[in-house]
Order: structure tokens, then C-alpha cells, then sequence
């Protein structure tokens, strides 16, 4: 099912139109000219040195300012940079146990544990929820970017190249460094409202930002946000029953979400202390399938025509940096901070019942609490730096070493017995929909690490820069690892260079990879499909290292490691025009990924499960966490952009950029010789995963073509953004495989500024574009018309205005 991509031809084309531009503008004013060299910002992401810009870097690194963020008509962050690079993809998934309210972003269509966030240098933490469905993803304890407000930030650097020698794990992809706002001045309200074309997902936000002066010594910022989102509803009727209508619900989920965002420091003659923290709600509903009166789980006097369980995540996000840093006579620059965060989520059902409470007890619930997952971490860094002169080398080299001590904590807690109970009268057990966490998967647990770091940097002649880095890590739970890195740049004018890098990596499987642990109970009676006696039975996900995972071939999880190389160049041939390409090829090994699932019901397994002291075994069928495959990335990103004069004071700044990638797996690892002998029918991993979900369901390609035109008060911003194919593969069966088309999306804003107002109209996805309808075989009889995987969603058109006051 895989379909050459036009490669070659595609990646020339924002060079091409960014040269035509330029031939057609061969003289820009000095004014332009200065305006685009301004944009040369000193960056803190992939350097220790304090005077590195964005274009002399010495590996790839995007700085997206605020002001582009806020000119996309998204009010969540992931969004926002999905439509600023290429190589971040945010998929939107529906009708996935709330996949949908902590959704993952992508980096190089890896996973996204697999990409880094930092926020002002400092590590961020992960969501609570781990994806186990079948979604882009899946496996994955992700970092949740829509829970920092787009109005606290000052731009953010993303580092496109491996950094685990730089920061430890997690950095395989790549880096996000969020810079939040300084100081006291300034400041802005605003508030934002808009609607699908549809006439659904209505939604507003309003927020604060403003700067407090503490005394003449330091300042605070906070950030204040608040919104809400109605659902989207894109579900078609089912075919089977035609005169109930629309009944499933398929889109975005309804959300309330609060942040609240303080940046501060004091100064203390050398030395300065800086904290910032977040406190963020978000309660978001989501949509199960719908049971129908044909459904078993029916019952007519509760529901007369059928129901639809909601599934409701209350999330908690908290977190807390604080530290001092300094500078010493001699010239040693120090930063010593304290790290706590964490993520709580609460689960859920309602609109729905428990049959077979129901039928035990008479009564049932309509809504019922599932339980809770808690996933939290802390961290204390040591961060030492200086430049040095050495009298042989005509650079200051900088010095940087440093150390972390990091704890990770993750939590299950049980929901309420009507939430999982499951009886013996043989009908469905535990909340229709999502059943609550059991007292078996219930469970705490922690491990911590301490890190080393050294890193040099200078450059050895006017021309050549170079950087090396090396870090060692020690995890009380699978022991120690070494990651180095070495870059290098060669300036051969002042207009064009050359730069490569070379790294190894790793990141640790997450303490949910390790015991997450979810069990679905059902009731079969005498006579049963499975050969078993009449009880209840057990599937679900548990843990590679438990009693039965282990009889069974699980494994204790190592991390996964990486070998990543990067070379590209940069080329400003005139004022204003800027270009760069930079090719990179990521081969991962033991990666972790979900296993199928392994059937428990044969003679055989369950003779060999009494035989190892498992005689009371209940489960039908397991699966498990495991270091299953390995993987090789291979991409190129382009990034042109082009700032110049139209006259009569009006600008024009084109971007382009595009990115290719190419992911597949190289190798699988061979079943557990147990199973084998056994007799089980068993694949390490299914063909949607091994051709999909890491591999081509992601598109190869992304073009974003964006133009900002300035004339007085008045601008207009407008972005082209192609997604290429992509392929969904069914589980077992080629045949059901199905290829999408490429798609173009054109987003448009209108902007006025009066005085210190703002007010902008606009668009997203003007012309209403929706990705291709599933085929039949994959609609839920007619009632998801739409893929999961598509990586704009399927909402259509969505119309906005804002109002912005800043001082």
C-alpha cells in the first residue's frame, strides 16, 4: 500500500520560490535590510555558550516568536506550532477512552515521549494519561503543551536534532524550550471567540498577561487564562438503523479549561533569585460508543432509545521551579533550581450503567468514578559555566558542567466497585463505556536518577565552530548510560555555512510503560466461544514484569537508544533572504511499544500458568509494554524566509518551509520462545503498528507557505499548509487498508490596530477542506465517517475574532 512521494521534486520548492522572490525584489531598503538582521536572536537551547544566535548555530534550531503564535486562529499551543513547523504534527483523535484531552504532539512523526519540553531551560513534566489505543502515539506518557497559556510566552526555540547528551532523556526527536515573558513593563488582555462552519464547536478564551515592578530590584509576571470549547460532532447515522438518526457523537471534546502562569525575580547584588509555576484545571467530555436497543448492554427502562456513555478526565496540572543564579568575580556563571510537577486525572462515566450490577443488585448508577492516575516528578540542577581563554586557540572555549538528581512518581488508585464490578449473572461487568481501574491495577511507584554533564565550545578558527557534550545517567530501575554529542559549523563567507552533528541518545521507559495496568472484566457462561468454564474473565494490559506477564515473555524494560546524524547548510544570499536544509537520519533500538494481545484460554497455557503457581488464573487474553522493534528515520527539513520592502511603508515577510521523513521499522524482535512452545498464536506486534502507527500513518510531508503583509494600521497574515498521504493498515487484514490523499489547507487573518488595540478577523481552513471518508469496512456502519489519523482533524472551517489591548 505504499505509494511513491515526489521527494526530490517537492523539497527544491520553497528554495525555487523563495529565489524567484528574491530576483523579483533585488534591492530592499536599509531599513529592511537591519529589520532582518535583527531577527538574529541569541538562543539558550542546544548551547551553554551565552552568545549564540539563531543563525550561527551549530545544529537546527526555529525561534518562533509570540507574536507568530498569536497570529494563527488557535487558542491551543500545540495547534499553534503544528502550523509554524513542518516537523511537528498534532493529531486531533476522537472516540478514544479521552486520548483527546491530553492529545501528543510529533516531532519527525516519532513518538511524542520521544521529543523533550523545557520550560525556560527547565524540564517539564509529563501528563498522567499514557495513549493505549489504537491512535498515533499509542505506548506513548506524553508532555501536555496546551497547559501553558500562549500569552505567558516570549518565543520558543525548537532544537531539531538529538540532545540527550545535553539533557538527558527524552531528547531523541528533539527539544521544545518554551522562553517565558520578563520583566515588569508591559502587558495585554484579550479575549477570543469563534465557531466551525458546521455551527458547532463554539468556543472563547480570555486572558491577562501584566508585569509587576518589586521594588527596583526584580519584578513579577502572571498570566491568567480562561476558556471554554463546545463539542464538535462530525458522526453520520448508522446504516443499520436509519430512523434513529445521528446518535454517535466523533469530533473535539467539550472543554473547560483554567491556567494560571507566575514568572518572577529579585535581584540580590550577585547573585538572583527566579521562580516561576502553573496551576491549571481542565475538565473535558468525551464520547464512548453508542449502545443502541440492539446492544445487550440495553436497558430500555433507563434509557428508552439507547445511550451514549460520556467519558469525563478532570485534570490537574501543577508545578514549581525555583533557583538562584549568579555570576562570581572571576567569571563562573552558576544556576542552582528545584523542580516539582505533576499531573492529575481524575476518570469518569456518565450517561451510562453497569449491566451486570444492574441485574445483581436491582439499581445501578448512571454516572460512576473510575479512579485516578497521578504522574509527578522532582528535580534538583547544578548548572556551572565559563569562558575560558586557553592561549593557543583564538576563541574563548566555553566551559559547562553540571549535575541533576531527577525522582519520578506515578499512581494508580482504584475507582468505585459499581465502576468495575462484574458478577457472575452473565452480562456485561463495569461501566458501560470505560470500566473504573480495579484493586488489582491499583498500585505506586517511583525511581529516581543522578546525572552528569560536560560540555565544550568555541570556535577553532573565525570559521570553524565546534561543540562537544557528553552526560552520564543512573537510573535506580535499569542501571546507567552514556550519551555523547559532536557538531560542528564552517562559515565559508558571511552568507553561507556548512554544519553537521553527531549524537547518541536514550530515553527511559516511563514509569507508566513500566506498570500501567488496566483490566476490562467480562462474565462467560456454560458453552462459551472460549472452551472455559462459566466465570469471569480478565483482558487487559498489565505490567512486562508481573507474575503472569513474565510466564509469558515479558521482560523488564531497558531504554531505548539512538544514533542521530544531521547535515545541512544556510545561505542568506541577500539582505533579508535567508535559506536553510538540513537531511538527518534517527536509528532507534528497543523501542517500546505495545504487544498484541496473547490469548490465555488454550489447555496448554493454562496447564504451564497452574504448573508456576498461577492455578486460579482468570484472564482470557494479556497484553504488555515491550522493547519490541527497531526504527531509522530519515528526512530533510527546508526553511526559507524572505523580509522585504513593497513600498509606500508597506512589508511583506514570505516562510516557507517543508519537511519530508521517512519512518519504518527495520527489525522486530521474535516471539518469547514460550509462547512458541506452547503453541500460541502469537506477532510481537500487529501490522497497524509495525507499517502504520510507526511508520506511514503519519504523513511523509508537510509544506507551510506563510505571507504577512504590513501596510499602517492594517495586516494581513495567510498560510498554505499541505499535509501529504497517508496510509491506515488494519490490524490483520491487508485488504483493508486504505490510502489518503494529500490535502491543502489555507488559513486567513485580517488585522487593525488603533492606538494600543487590536482587532483581528479570520479563518482557519477556508475552504472548509475535510480529509478523505474511511472506507465502508472502517465507519462504524456509516457512524465515524472519519479517520483518527488525520493530522488536521476533521472539523472544517473554523471563523474567529479577537480583540486584543496592550500597554
Amino acid at each position: 500500500m505504499n505509494h511513491p512521494r515526489p521527494f526530490p521534486r517537492l523539497a527544491l520548492l520553497p528554495a525555487a520560490l523563495l529565489l524567484a522572490c528574491s530576483a523579483a525584489q533585488a534591492q530592499d531598503t536599509s531599513a529592511t535590510a537591519q529589520k532582518a538582521k535583527n531577527l538574529g536572536t541569541v538562543i539558550v537551547t542546544g548551547t551553554r555558550a551565552d552568545n549564540r544566535t539563531e543563525s550561527s548555530s551549530l545544529t537546527p534550531v526555529d525561534v518562533v516568536s509570540a507574536q507568530l503564535l498569536k497570529q494563527t486562529g488557535t487558542t491551543e499551543l500545540s495547534t499553534a506550532l503544528a502550523r509554524v513547523i513542518p516537523s511537528l504534527t498534532f493529531p486531533r483523535p476522537s472516540a478514544a477512552d479521552t486520548a483527546d484531552s491530553q492529545r501528543p504532539a510529533q516531532l519527525r512523526g516519532l513518538s511524542p515521549d520521544q521529543v523533550l519540553v523545557l520550560v525556560d531551560g527547565k524540564r517539564w513534566h509529563p501528563g498522567a494519561i499514557i495513549l493505549t489505543n489504537g491512535v498515533l502515539g499509542r505506548g506513548s506518557q506524553a508532555v501536555d503543551l496546551n497547559t501553558i497559556p500562549i500569552d505567558a510566552i516570549d518565543h520558543i526555540e525548537v532544537l531539531r536534532d538529538g540532545a540527550s547528551a545535553q539533557y538527558g532523556s527524552d531528547a531523541i526527536a528533539g527539544v521544545i524550550n518554551i522562553v517565558l515573558k520578563k520583566g515588569a513593563q508591559g502587558g495585554d488582555v484579550a479575549l477570543s471567540g469563534g465557531q466551525y462552519s458546521a455551527g458547532d464547536g463554539r468556543k472563547w478564551q480570555g486572558s491577562a498577561n501584566a508585569g509587576i515592578p518589586l521594588a527596583d530590584a526584580g519584578w513579577i509576571r502572571f498570566t491568567a487564562q480562561a476558556g471554554h470549547q463546545d463539542y464538535t460532532n462530525r458522526a453520520g447515522p448508522n446504516r443499520t438503523r436509519p430512523q434513529e438518526g445521528v446518535t454517535q457523537r466523533y469530533g473535539d471534546p467539550e472543554v473547560t479549561d483554567r491556567n494560571l502562569m507566575l514568572n518572577g525575580q529579585y535581584d540580590f547584588g550577585g547573585a538572583q533569585f527566579y521562580a516561576f509555576g502553573h496551576y491549571g484545571k481542565r475538565n473535558s467530555v468525551s464520547p464512548a460508543f453508542f449502545r443502541n436497543l440492539d446492544n445487550a448492554n440495553a436497558v430500555p427502562s433507563i434509557y428508552p432509545n439507547g445511550y451514549l456513555p460520556l467519558e469525563n478526565a478532570d485534570a490537574t496540572d501543577r508545578s514549581l521551579v525555583a533557583g538562584v543564579r549568579g555570576k562570581t568575580a572571576g567569571g563562573w556563571r552558576w544556576d542552582v533550581s528545584g523542580n516539582y510537577g505533576g499531573n492529575r486525572v481524575s476518570y469518569a462515566t456518565a450517561n451510562t450503567l453497569n449491566r451486570a450490577y444492574l441485574e445483581d443488585f436491582g439499581s445501578t448508577p448512571t454516572r460512576f468514578h473510575d479512579g485516578i492516575l497521578d504522574a509527578a516528578q522532582q528535580s534538583l540542577d547544578v548548572d556551572i559555566a565559563k569562558d575560558l581563554s586557553i592561549g593557543w586557540l583564538p576563541n574563548d572555549v566555553t566551559l559547562a558542567f553540571g549535575a541533576e538528581y531527577l525522582r519520578q512518581s506515578y499512581q494508580i488508585r482504584a475507582g468505585d466497585l459499581p465502576s468495575y464490578y462484574t458478577g457472575t449473572s452473565g452480562f456485561s461487568g463495569g461501566a458501560q463505556g470505560f470500566g473504573g481501574y480495579q484493586p488489582a491495577n491499583a498500585g505506586s511507584h517511583h525511581r529516581h536518577d543522578v546525572a552528569e554533564y560536560l560540555s565544550l565550545e568555541t570556535n577553532l578558527t573565525d570559521r570553524l565552530g565546534t561543540s562537544l557534550a557528553v552526560r552520564h545517567e543512573d537510573y535506580s530501575d535499569f542501571g546507567t548510560t552514556t550519551s555523547g554529542a559532536l557538531a560542528g559549523r564552517f562559515d565559508f563567507t558571511d552568507r553561507f555555512a556548512l554544519r553537521g552533528s553527531a549524537s547518541t541518545g536514550f530515553r527511559a521507559p516511563s514509569l507508566a510503560q513500566q506498570f500501567y495496568s488496566y483490566t476490562s472484566s467480562l462474565y462467560f457462561g456454560a458453552g462459551n466461544s472460549l472452551g472455559l468454564p462459566a466465570g469471569i474473565y480478565n483482558t487487559g494490559l498489565v505490567s512486562s514484569t508481573s507474575n503472569i506477564a513474565t510466564l509469558l515473555g515479558g521482560e523488564p524494560l531497558k531504554p531505548e537508544k539512538s544514533r542521530n546524524l544531521t547535515f545541512g547548510a544556510v545561505w542568506s544570499p541577500a539582505d533579508g533572504l535567508d535559506l536553510s536544509a538540513d537531511i538527518y537520519q534517527i536509528k532507534i533500538r528497543d523501542r517500546i511499544t505495545l504487544s498484541s494481545t496473547i490469548s490465555t484460554t488454550s489447555p496448554a497455557v493454562r496447564d504451564y500458568l497452574a504448573a508456576n503457581g498461577i492455578g486460579n488464573t482468570n484472564f482470557s487474553g494479556i497484553s504488555y509494554f515491550t522493547n519490541a522493534v527497531n526504527t531509522r528515520t530519515r528526512g530533510i527539513d527546508l526553511v526559507a524566509s524572505y523580509l522585504f520592502d513593497v513600498g509606500d511603508g508597506a512589508s511583506l515577510h514570505t516562510t516557507i518551509s517543508y519537511n519530508y521523513n521517512k519512518n519504518e521499522v527495520t527489525d522486530v524482535r521474535p516471539n518469547p520462545a514460550v509462547l512458541d512452545a506452547l503453541g500460541v498464536s502469537f506477532k510481537r506486534i500487529d501490522r497497524r503498528d509495525q507499517f502504520g502507527l510507526l511508520a506511514d500513518t503519519t504523513p511523509r510531508s508537510k509544506l507551510i507557505f506563510n505571507w504577512l503583509y504590513t501596510s499602517g494600521r492594517w495586516s494581513l497574515d495567510s498560510t498554505v499548509t499541505r499535509y501529504g498521504s497517508f496510509t491506515s493498515y488494519n490490524s490483520t487484514n491487508p485488504a483493508l487498508d486504505q490510502v489518503f490523499d494529500s490535502k491543502w489547507l489555507f488559513d486567513l487573518a485580517l488585522n487593525y490596530s488603533m492606538d494600543r488595540w487590536m482587532f483581528t478577523v479570520g479563518a482557519d481552513n477556508v475552504f472548509d477542506t475535510y480529509p478523505d471518508r474511511v472506507i465502508q469496512a472502517s465507519d462504524n456502519n456509516g457512524a465515524m465517517p472519519y479517520s483518527v489519523f488525520s493530522p488536521f482533524g476533521f472539523n472544517g472551517a473554523y471563523v474567529y475574532g479577537k480583540i486584543r489591548y496592550s500597554w
